[in-house]
């Protein structure tokens, strides 16, 4: 990419390592009932306590997606950027080169329970800045890396995800 003005301002490119977002929330057994109906997911681990417990289980079980959406904040709406948003967990990476912006993908692994009452912290922490060449032209691929512990310091969910930014 020789010759071309880089994507990357290099303030930018210096955070990587950097923690971007650390936020704590407690894990409501209503909220999580709620976003599973609201999902169409009727799994009795996360509604029927005897059935949990016959399946290993403390307790009824918060389903494992909604864990991201613990210690998420409440953005308004005229608080969102042009990409629908709000940019926090971002670390409010800024490409003046790239105003386009796409989710780019998101792996996560789930390495235990989790349950009504617990204290879960999200650490994210940005992995990686890198830019590419695709068949559409020049990109900026953003990967952040984001661990979930619970009040005993367990990792219960690890995550990767990724952000492309367009000219």
């Amino acid at each position: 990419m020789t010759g071309e003005e880089p994507l990357i301002p290099a303030e930018v490119a210096a955070m990587v390592g950097t923690v971007v977002a650390r936020r704590t929330g407690v894990v409501e057994t209503r909220e999580f009932q709620r976003w599973a109906a609201s999902v169409r997911d009727r799994n009795p681990l996360y509604f029927d306590a005897e059935y949990a417990r016959t399946h290993g289980y403390e307790n009824v079980l918060a389903p494992p997606m909604f864990l991201q959406h613990v210690t998420l904040g409440v953005a308004d709406l005229d608080g969102l950027r042009p990409d629908g948003s709000s940019g926090a967990g971002s670390g409010n990476l800024t490409f003046p080169l790239c105003p386009r912006r796409m989710a780019g993908g998101e792996d996560t692994t789930f390495l235990a329970p989790v349950y009504g009452g617990d204290v879960i912290t999200s650490e994210r922490r940005i992995h990686s800045i890198e830019e590419k060449r695709g068949r559409s032209g020049r990109f900026v691929l953003v990967t952040w890396k984001t661990t979930y512990t619970n009040q005993r310091d367990e990792v219960v969910a690890e995550a990767t995800t990724s952000m492309i930014a367009r000219p």
